[in-house]
């Protein structure tokens, strides 16, 4: 009969432990990298978000007829992030309908953002026609006069 002594016991429960301690910390090693991947990815999606807007802003102020004229439908954003690419495609329209914009934004590890949306010619000559309304508005009477009608009774 051999004869087993607890040494021998102490070693194989070492290794065990070893080895499920070198589990764990490979699994927590992995999470963490994931984790990080997501979140560059997220910012990429952020930035992207942001270009996209800039973009479509950049065309309605324009307008989708002259922002050809003015821009390159194509190329590397500006700094600092000149590593996205963005592509726009104007679709003309019909008179009195609305053009057909879409906006791409290629980040960096070559993920494409889209946005696609319609936009009205600008109508006249002037590139930044005046808004203002053709009479002066008097808010506070206006406010007056709701506040008078909630206070009546139900």
């Amino acid at each position: 009969m051999v004869k087993r002594t607890p040494r021998a016991f102490a070693l194989m429960e070492v290794v065990i432990a070893g080895i499920i301690l070198a589990i764990g910390l490979g699994s927590i090693v992995s999470l963490a990298a994931r984790a990080l991947m997501d979140q560059q990815r997220g910012e990429r999606a952020v930035i992207a978000a942001a270009l996209l807007d800039e973009l479509l802003a950049s065309v309605l102020v324009d307008g989708p007829e002259d922002w050809p004229k003015l821009h390159d439908r194509s190329g590397a954003c500006d700094s600092p992030w000149a590593d996205f690419e963005y592509q726009v495609d104007i679709e003309k329209a019909e008179p009195g309908e609305p053009c057909d914009v879409l906006a791409i934004i290629r980040d960096p590890v070559g993920r494409e953002f889209r946005c696609a949306t319609r936009i009205a010619l600008r109508l006249g000559d002037e590139p930044n026609p005046d808004r203002m309304p053709s009479e002066a508005i008097d808010r506070q009477a206006y406010f007056d006069s709701k506040a008078e009608g909630s206070s009546a009774p139900k």
